[in-house]
């Protein structure tokens, strides 16, 4: 299994806000604790908040947060989410041209490896992935 970089990127950004609930927090922020373009964060982000993980406050003074609380957020559902496509291999998708595709048994083997791997990132929430908020290791501004 493949994650995007869009969704590693989603990942950072929830880990990022859920280890500074204290304050919003800015995209340019995010961008240089990274070390990632600002313009390609945005387009991560906007999904974000199209998905309503993240609450975006504009004008002065806005900025990012988490829009629920982070344990009510499912990894997996982030993942499927933000991952625009699943299909490991041509015959999970449309149109597949494998001519072992009626009898062969490596696509449903790898549909359970997929539904393990969902399965097991389902079990896991935004909060169980935070670090002790005493830390702060994320925390580069004041």
């Amino acid at each position: 299994m493949h994650i995007t970089q869009h969704t590693d990127y989603g990942l950072r950004v929830l880990i990022y806000l859920g280890t500074n609930t204290d304050r919003l927090v800015t995209i340019r922020e995010v961008s240089e604790c990274f070390g990632v373009s600002n313009s390609h964060l945005m387009k991560v982000v906007n999904q974000l908040i199209r998905e309503k993980f993240v609450e975006g406050v504009r004008g002065k003074g806005g900025g990012l947060r988490l829009g629920c609380a982070a344990a009510a957020i499912s990894v997996g559902d982030v993942v499927r989410r933000l991952e625009r496509d699943m299909t490991l291999v041509e015959c999970f998708g449309e149109g597949c041209n494998c001519l072992l595709d009626p009898t062969c048994k490596l696509k449903s083997t790898l549909a359970n490896a997929l539904q393990a791997f969902q399965s097991v990132l389902d079990q896991v929430t935004l909060a169980d992935l935070l670090v002790v908020p005493e830390t702060k290791v994320l925390r580069r501004f004041p």
